[in-house]
């Protein structure tokens, strides 16, 4: 007995460090390192890893970033809005154009049409009138009463006010009575304003326009060339 407890005495104290681990053969240390390091990389994997991405490699396609659903939407929104621009950059027909020498109306009521006017008016220097009628046009639309009075109160300040740069020429009753709508502002304060301008912008610009080098260069261009005739 006294030698058990002597040699139980020399027993080496257990390494606590080791506790409750299983003591693996050197053999198939390796091993089981292989398999701790794929399974980490597993569980430390990126959310958008596969499930075979263990190692969590730079070259794997599935890391590779992708755009979430709702980042595509505003890509497609802006393919439909390139689609229109291109729309809008191939110009007006012979047949638009022949049909803005008929009326004002029908002047007016075409963007192309109202995109070469302005660019004539900028050269007689009275632009803001076209684009006031437009923002009158805009103010209409408009139902949300807080939007419908900054609305008219920068309409007011752009188009109407003596001191800016693009005040419309509006003559003293109208004036009078865009004053008494500004106490109450609604999507049509500024109607008898519009008409008046729309009746300058028909009596005096457009005719102008009309027989203009503007407009001519412009059937021109797009007036098909006549065939020769054969002999």
């Amino acid at each position: 007995m006294g030698s058990e407890r002597v040699e139980m005495g020399k027993r080496p104290q257990q390494d606590t460090r080791n506790a409750g681990h299983t003591r693996i053969a050197p053999s198939n240390a390796h091993m089981l390192d292989s398999v701790n390091t794929h399974t980490l990389g597993w569980l430390n994997a990126p959310p958008n890893a596969c499930c075979f991405c263990w190692c969590c490699c730079c070259s794997c396609s599935c890391l590779t970033a992708r755009p979430s659903k709702d980042e595509r939407i505003p890509e497609r929104i802006c393919e439909k809005q390139t689609e229109a621009e291109v729309e809008e950059l191939r110009g007006p027909t012979l047949e638009d154009v022949r049909l803005w020498s008929q009326s004002f109306e029908q002047l007016i009521k075409s963007p192309h049409g109202r995109a070469n006017f302005r660019q004539f008016l900028k050269t007689e220097f009275s632009e803001e009138n076209l684009l006031f009628w437009l923002a009158c046009e805009e103010l209409k639309k408009e139902t949300n009463r807080t939007v419908v009075e900054q609305t008219v109160k920068q309409i007011y300040e752009d188009y109407v006010s003596i001191l800016s740069p693009r005040e419309v020429s509006l003559d003293s009753r109208v004036r009078d009575v865009i004053n008494k709508n500004m106490l109450e502002p609604t999507s049509h304060t500024f109607d008898d304003a519009q008409h008046q301008i729309y009746t300058l912008m028909q009596r005096d610009s457009y005719p102008r326009f009309i027989n203009s080098n503007v407009y001519a260069d412009l059937m021109k261009s797009l007036e098909e060339p006549q065939t020769p005739n054969e002999s």
